[in-house]
C-alpha cells in the first residue's frame, strides 16, 4: 500500500494529513516529509491520521523522533483523527501520557443531536 502526506499551513500550523498505512515499508517516506518541516522555530504541527488503518512500531519510531524534535524547538505537535485501534497501540507503548492525541469523532449515523 502506499503513503501520501500532504502538507498544508492553516492559521500558522503545519497540517499533515496522511492517508494509507505506517509499515515498515511506508515509515521512510513518512520520516522524510516530517523531517522536511521539523525543524522550525515554535512550531505548531497537527498530524491527521483519520484515513490511517494500520501502523506498526516503525510508525511510532517516526512520530516519537518528530515530536522530540519539534519540542526541542520549542514547539508543539498534536495527533488527530485517531481510531480506536491506533489509540490502542499509543495507550501501550506510553506514548498517550507524553503525546497530545485526539480520538476521530464517531460515525455513528444513528446518533441523535
Amino acid at each position: 500500500m502506499n503513503l501520501q502526506v500532504d502538507l498544508v499551513e492553516e492559521d500558522s500550523v503545519q497540517r499533515f494529513k496522511i492517508v494509507g498505512e505506517i509499515d515498515a515499508f511506508t515509515a521512510p517516506k513518512l520520516k522524510e516529509c516530517l523531517a522536511s518541516a521539523e525543524n522550525v522555530e515554535n512550531m505548531q504541527a497537527e498530524l491527521d491520521l483519520s484515513e490511517v488503518g494500520y501502523m506498526d512500531s516503525t510508525g511510532l519510531g517516526v512520530f516519537v523522533g518528530f515530536y522530540k524534535v519539534v519540542k526541542a524547538n520549542g514547539g508543539h505537535v498534536k495527533i488527530v483523527g485517531v481510531n480506536t485501534r491506533l489509540k490502542r497501540l499509543f495507550e501501550i507503548t506510553g506514548l498517550a501520557e507524553i503525546m497530545d492525541i485526539v480520538m476521530e469523532e464517531s460515525r455513528d449515523e444513528d446518533a441523535t443531536v
